[in-house]
């Protein structure tokens, strides 16, 4: 297909499909009737387009077309606040492509459609993409936020899970504990 543009606006097209220019706005009209009526000039056309760009469709179809990059998905709040104090939840969606993807927020598996804010599509300019999804809230004890993603690169959704920090168990966890008793008795020289 080759498309013609005046002033930001594309008025006519090449349509290899039928091997015709198609109007695309009433100022094209008239070229596409005049080209429409160059036969050699169709053939030219369709020819330039059965030799080039189906074939090089063919050769970078798997770098585009089918190209599946999954996102990385975090979830952390704006600020630290306090429980019962306004936040805003950030889901952070980075690095996928295609660029169609869906987010949305859950509290307790409730989906949550009032507050929800996002950034849109953004490129990263390496053809992936990135948004932002933000819930506005003020979470409360016992509460549960998920951000759940969908993307075609991902059969199955991604989901990630945020809780309040005066929820989770204090100090490091138990496995961890035990490692760093065992490197500090290491690390200490005979007596």
């Amino acid at each position: 297909m080759t498309r013609h543009i005046y002033n930001r606006e594309e008025y006519v097209r090449f349509d290899s499909d039928v091997g015709e220019y198609r109007t695309v706005t009433e100022l094209g009209r008239r070229t596409a009737e005049y080209w429409d009526s160059q036969k050699d000039l169709l053939e030219q056309k369709q020819a330039k387009a059965d030799t080039y760009c189906r074939h090089n469709y063919g050769a970078v179809e798997c770098f585009t077309v089918q190209r599946r990059v999954a996102p990385t998905v975090t979830v952390y709040p704006a600020k630290t606040q306090p429980l019962q104090h306004h936040n805003l939840l950030v889901c952070s969606v980075n690095g996928f492509y295609p660029g169609h993807v869906e987010v949305r927020w859950f509290r307790n598996g409730q989906e949550e459609e009032a507050g929800v804010v996002s950034t849109g599509l953004i490129p990263n300019g390496d053809w992936t993409f990135q948004t932002m999804v933000m819930l506005e809230t003020v979470p409360q004890s016992g509460e549960v936020y998920t951000c759940h993603v969908e993307h075609p690169s991902r059969t199955s959704p991604v989901t990630v899970e945020w809780k309040h920090p005066a929820l989770q168990p204090k100090g490091p966890p138990p496995l961890k504990n035990l490692l760093s008793r065992l490197l500090h008795g290491l690390n200490r020289s005979p007596a």
